[in-house]
């Protein structure tokens, strides 16, 4: 008998065993996850592979079995690539149900033999923080492309005046490229944001099974080294519920997202017939259906148009989330395509601002006569009759009135005489005049962070153009430690012993040994530390090294390093070692790895 349209025959599902009778065709449709969750076929092949190998380490596999259980995940991975009609139109509840099937459809029961000792819910937690992982990699590099296309255009534009808005009204001159310097210190933050999400995303689930824990002797700090994770988790109830990493990447997606759309009003702004400061390029806007003149700035549209749904995103993830019971519930199936949405949105909108950046001219002329329009050059002004003795209240209130008097004369306050702002302004001479000129304006801007040419110069240099791999960062100098650094050097050992990585020290600890240690500093930032320990004559231990995550993979560990081995070696010290969870980081530093055996007892107390 076949079955009626409103009920699915399920004997495959991984579950199935319990049950009897038919599924119902809608409940299938509601349940199923495969439509999107798909997206995680590569992650979850890896995930198995990897699994398949700490089953084999465990003794619950035999070689031949692991050999053969990998070659039949390659040979599955190839054929998707091949074929990805295959994995699109398959019927399967998720993806993981749609590789177990297939495995079995390739090396029989063997297949079934996979699963020991995992669950569902590790096997999702695990697949969905590598894909998160390498998501956020990529979204890392894209907006260091709108950062290179920010600094180039800043490069280009350098010697360019431009107005300076408050409340929509201009304000001060500025220079264009101090304008386009500001997005690159939100989209700085920006990139620490994404990094700082990826270091707590690169925690590995597996092997915590459905809620408390696996039954078989896996290593799992093994396991997650080999599937590129930082650390095993600490607490499978937490480890197989936890959707923190999903919160905290839409919040930085959010935040980014917030920084594009402000960007894009003010270009949008600006090249609006109203202001008429830039241009953009033709091939990034579009058209009118019915009125031929228009030139639409769309692309920036959509730019600041996706926010929204971006921060909609979050919110709505934060909400399944608040009131949910330990430990896993299928409500956390409703994290995946927020969060897959959420990156592809974040991804062309970065994607798209760098051609638009390299293709905007900016009107200069107009430019310039707009940054000094508006009495723009009032405060100079005031500042003018403060350098001559005027409580800078009183010059205030003195310009205003010179104001007022200017706008009711229809003049620009240059246009007045010496002899009409004396009227009002007693203390002005003959100077006012050329501090009213918008490049003494400019120039007088030259504290650190100002819009001054030379200080546009010197952030420029430091922020010279990376390539794709790079983040740009500032000049990196290390040095030696002082009691100025200890509070910043608390707050770094803090946010790593608190990760798992470093082990806790106390303030009182850190300033006693604070000769020991060494920090990097960014911009007189301190974005680094690590410490070398002496235990005897002959042997250091370089310990409680941590880096800001707003400079992960800016190369700050590896100069911390290096420096603290220099100084190990400038003290004849023959042996260095260092206890930690990423030995690969220190090979690429010519450490390698040896038995803890081989160290003083009193070093592993």
């Amino acid at each position: 008998m076949s079955a009626s349209t409103d009920e699915a025959v399920v004997p495959d599902a991984v579950w199935s065993g319990r049950f009897s009778g038919r599924v119902h065709d809608l409940f299938k449709r509601f349940n199923d996850s495969l439509p999107f969750d798909r997206r995680l076929f590569p992650e979850d092949i890896a995930g198995s592979a990897a699994w398949a190998r700490a089953l084999e380490r465990a003794g619950v596999l035999d070689a031949d079995e692991l050999r053969r259980l990998e070659s039949a995940l390659e040979s599955l991975h190839q054929a998707i690539a091949i074929d990805p009609a295959i994995l699109r139109d398959a019927d399967d509840e998720d993806v993981h149900s749609f590789v177990e099937r297939n495995l079995v459809e390739r090396i029989g029961d063997l297949g079934k033999k996979l699963h020991t000792g995992r669950s569902r819910n590790d096997q999702v937690a695990t697949d969905l923080r590598l894909w998160t992982m390498t998501a956020l990699d990529a979204r890392i590099g894209e907006i260091q492309a709108v950062i290179t296309g920010l600094v180039d255009l800043a490069h280009r534009e350098r010697e360019t005046v431009f107005p300076g808005y408050t409340h929509l009204q201009r304000a001060q001159p500025v220079l264009f490229a101090h304008w386009c310097l500001a997005y690159v210190e939100m989209l700085r933050r920006d990139l620490g944001r994404l990094a700082d999400a990826r270091i707590r995303a690169a925690v590995c689930p597996l092997g915590c099974a459905a809620l408390a824990g696996t039954a078989y002797t896996i290593d799992r700090e093994a396991l997650a080294v080999d599937l590129g994770f930082r650390s095993a988790s600490g607490n499978s109830l937490d480890a197989v519920s936890d959707r923190d990493f999903v919160m905290e990447s839409l919040s930085a997606i959010a935040q980014t997202s917030i920084h594009l759309s402000r960007l894009a009003e003010d270009l949008v702004f600006y090249s609006s017939g109203e202001a008429r400061l830039i241009e953009l390029p033709d091939g990034l806007c579009s058209g009118s259906s019915i009125m031929p003149q228009k030139k639409n700035p769309d692309a920036l549209e959509l730019v600041r148009g996706k926010c929204g749904m971006q921060v909609g995103r979050l919110v709505g993830v934060m909400t399944t989330m608040k009131a949910l019971p330990l430990a896993y519930n299928k409500d956390m199936q409703e994290d995946k395509v927020p969060l897959f949405d959420a990156m592809d949105e974040l991804s062309i909108c970065l994607r798209v601002l760098p051609p638009l950046l390299e293709g905007i001219v900016v009107r200069r002329v107009e430019a310039r006569a707009a940054a000094i329009g508006d009495f723009a050059n009032a405060t100079e002004l005031a500042d003018h009759l403060v350098a001559r003795g005027v409580p800078f209240r009183d010059a205030h209130h003195q310009v205003g009135r010179l104001v007022a008097e200017a706008i009711e004369r229809g003049l620009p306050l240059e246009d007045l005489s010496i002899a009409e702002i004396r009227n009002h302004a007693p203390a002005a001479d003959e100077t006012v005049f050329v501090d009213l000129t918008v490049d003494a304006a400019i120039a007088k801007r030259n504290a650190v962070g100002g819009t001054a040419f030379d200080q546009i110069t010197t952030r420029l240099a430091r922020l010279k153009t990376p390539d794709a791999r790079e983040r740009p960062l500032g000049e990196i100098d290390v040095r030696k430690a002082t009691v100025a650094d200890l509070a910043e050097i608390k707050r770094l050992v803090d946010l790593w012993a608190d990760a798992g990585e470093n082990l806790p020290r106390s303030e009182e600890e850190i300033l006693q040994s604070i000769g020991e240690f060494a920090v990097a500093t960014e911009d007189d930032r301190v974005v680094g530390c690590g410490a070398l320990w002496l235990y005897t004559p002959t042997l250091a231990e370089i310990r409680s090294v941590g880096v800001d995550p707003s400079c992960h993979g800016g190369g700050v560990g590896s100069r911390l390093i290096e420096h603290l081995a220099k100084i190990a070696e400038d003290l004849r010290i023959e042996r260095v070692f260092v206890l930690t969870r990423v030995p690969r980081f220190f090979e690429r530093l010519k450490f390698r790895t040896v038995s803890v055996n081989g160290l003083p007892e009193k070093i592993l107390k």
